[in-house]
């Protein structure tokens, strides 16, 4: 069965108050929809549409072709912004994931899990849901005394009673793609923001009689998404959490996670250690047994094995197995002059002991 994915990216994000495109702000080392888009790519796609808006431009000199593009002009509504696909899959066979651009924790195991309990029921519909403690500002999931989806209600058209629900929506979602290109021209815009809601597909779905699937994530924060300065920060903390604990698990030491940055590209070999206040940014590669820092900043570099980095900014270089860089070094292109390897520096500094000794300490 052939899998499409939508990912709606046309918000301007006002209150970013950037001039800068929101999905287009970098979290741990690129633009946020580099992470979403990364994850639908795991799925063997048939197509994969983004929708654009405000700062297209942007988005597309980004991601280039790997992509298909909708334009949204006017934002109407998440039912809108999927509409704007039509051209590209409204006779398409097959099943449709849609999900936000500004959601960098998403992962591809989740998406994974949420087509395979989508197909096992057999659903028209299946929104991905999040258990969490503050579902303010988040559509509530509204079940019926069986435990069935009845409905998906916006915050602002929540009442007081629904507003309780702790379920929410994480705005993913698994449709039949015919099903859903027939059901949005049938979607109203007679709610609080006058705007044409994505999640008023499945009541009207489940009033044609089709089964309405909800598959609850494990980690609640995979749908989060991102508004202003405050959550952009707190996204960076948490998907810089993540990638600390996999190269932990990978066998990297990393003394302090609390005070090291490792951007999502990043590759660390196995039993390097690395030290407090150390930046591995872009496209680093890191060999085996190194030690990075106290206070490393390594941008887009290649670093062998066994190679120490004290308290130095390494940019754009490769630096050979076995070699010393800094204290107080800055080494940018090939290899430079800051770098010597450990046993050249073992000799220096017996010759110069050597010559400190025969000369009663006067060098």
């Amino acid at each position: 069965m052939n899998i499409h994915a939508v990912i709606l990216a046309a918000g301007k994000g006002t209150r970013m108050k950037s001039r800068l495109y929101k999905v287009m702000h970098p979290v741990c080392g690129k633009p946020m929809i580099e992470h979403v888009v990364e994850a639908v790519e795991d799925l063997a796609l048939h197509k994969l549409v983004v929708v654009i808006g405000h700062g297209a431009e942007a988005v597309m000199h980004q991601l280039g072709d790997r992509v298909s593009y909708a334009h949204q002009q006017e934002q109407l509504g998440t039912a809108h912004a999927v509409w704007m696909c039509r051209e590209a899959l409204e006779n398409q066979e097959g099943i449709t994931l849609v999900l936000n651009g500004d959601t960098p924790l998403v992962r591809k195991e989740t998406l994974h899990q949420l087509l395979s309990y989508h197909r096992e029921r057999g659903a028209a519909a299946t929104v991905l849901t999040a258990i969490v403690d503050n579902p303010t500002g988040y559509g509530r999931i509204i079940r019926d005394e069986s435990g069935n989806v009845r409905r998906i209600v916006e915050e602002k058209d929540a009442t007081l009673g629904q507003k309780k629900v702790c379920e929410i929506s994480t705005g993913i979602f698994c449709f039949d793609n015919r099903k859903l290109f027939e059901t949005i021209p049938l979607v109203s815009n007679d709610n609080a923001q006058g705007e044409y809601y994505l999640p008023d597909v499945l009541s009207l779905l489940q009033d044609q009689g089709s089964v309405i699937g909800a598959y609850v994530a494990d980690d609640p924060e995979e749908g989060a998404g991102v508004n202003d300065r405050i959550q952009l920060a707190q996204m960076e903390q948490k998907l810089r959490k993540r990638i600390n604990e996999r190269h932990m698990k990978g066998g990297v030491t990393i003394i302090d996670p609390v005070s090291t940055y490792i951007d999502s590209d990043v590759q660390i070999g196995s039993d390097t250690v690395i030290y407090p206040g150390s930046y591995l940014s872009g496209h680093t590669r890191i060999g085996e047994g190194c030690a990075i820092g106290p206070n490393a900043h390594v941008i887009d570099s290649a670093i062998e094995s066994h190679v120490q980095v004290s308290s130095s900014t390494v940019v754009g270089s490769r630096i050979p197995r076995d070699a010393i860089v800094g204290p107080y070094a800055y080494v940018s292109g090939e290899t430079g002059k800051s770098v010597e390897r450990a046993d050249e520096r073992h000799l220096r500094e017996e010759h110069l002991l050597a010559t400190a000794q025969a000369t009663g300490g006067r060098c």
